[in-house]
């Protein structure tokens, strides 16, 4: 047999999806959250939990404004597919946004956050981009953003250290945040692409995404740890931990700089990024879920 047949007869992988192939529902999901937001409710762990509360302080704002991203170009989308896509892609957003709303007031209500301190610089930036830039940089910030919420998504279903110890209603929060954004993790990239977008401002942007998200996660941490009343020497000791916990050697986010890189590649596009399998195993785990109609 020659090398030809014999590539012609092995497996074929799967292409990936493209636009209408992965189902993208907007699950109806209410969480009580009161009892686990009031303490540590990441494994008793005051950096563990302040740094996913960190990371919802900055969904409410960024998902309005990744929705506006994207409806300002739905009518430029004619392929049925797409708009289905789109349409699924606001649907998850606006409950993302409703839920994580909700768990940012009520946590800080119960432990004295100042979530305005927290919210002002991501609204400071997004209104004078509003202000200031083309309607398209709008976009290329959302594919950004999709692409860490992906990247970090896939984590949060394929590693179980990342929510082991938590308690059972933030895990389920998070799991189900974690399956809605790996469905529609293509769809503000595959309408950027219909809009023109340039691999030039797609990796310029990522690069701004970038320093903002680790500064704006940074700050959030500091005022949660502040406002729990530690020292600044107990939080350089909670930071020493915490650091262990997401760069260390089984550190949560060690394995997610290839995937990061990727974005930078000509080429890109999310869902060479397949864990399709997974996203089904994860699911199916899940059992039925509310679907909003």
């Amino acid at each position: 047999m020659t090398t030809a047949e014999t590539a012609q007869d092995a497996p074929q992988p799967e292409a990936a999806p493209a636009p209408g192939m992965v189902d993208i529902k907007p699950r109806n999901y209410e969480f009580d959250l009161e009892t686990a937001l009031a303490a540590n409710w990441h494994s008793g762990d005051p950096f563990k939990t302040a740094f996913f509360n960190a990371l919802s302080m900055m969904f409410p704002v960024g998902e309005k404004s990744f929705m506006d991203a994207v409806k300002a170009f739905r009518d430029q989308v004619s392929d049925p597919a797409l708009l289905e896509d789109v349409k699924g892609f606001l649907g998850q957003e606006a409950i993302h946004s409703r839920e994580h709303r909700k768990y940012n007031e009520r946590l800080c209500e119960l432990r004295g956050y100042d979530l305005d301190y927290m919210e002002q610089p991501i609204v400071k930036r997004r209104d004078w981009a509003y202000a200031h830039l083309p309607v398209i940089s709008h976009l290329y910030a959302t594919v950004a953003y999709e692409h860490y919420t992906a990247i970090m998504a896939n984590g949060t279903l394929s590693n179980p250290k990342w929510l082991e110890g938590a308690d059972p209603a933030m895990k389920a929060l998070w799991r189900w945040h974690a399956i809605e954004e790996t469905e529609h993790k293509a769809v503000a990239f595959d309408v950027l692409k219909l809009a023109g977008g340039t691999v030039k401002e797609r990796r310029i942007t990522m690069l701004l995404i970038t320093v903002n998200f680790i500064g704006d996660t940074v700050r959030n941490i500091n005022h949660m740890l502040k406002r729990d009343g530690y020292s600044f020497w107990q939080r350089m000791k909670i930071w020493r931990s915490g650091l262990s916990f997401l760069l260390g050697k089984d550190g949560i986010l060690r394995g997610l700089g290839r995937e990061w890189l990727d974005y930078f590649k000509a080429d890109f596009h999310p869902w060479q990024h397949d864990n399709r399998k997974l996203l089904e195993e994860v699911k199916a785990s899940v059992g039925p879920e509310p679907v909003l109609a």
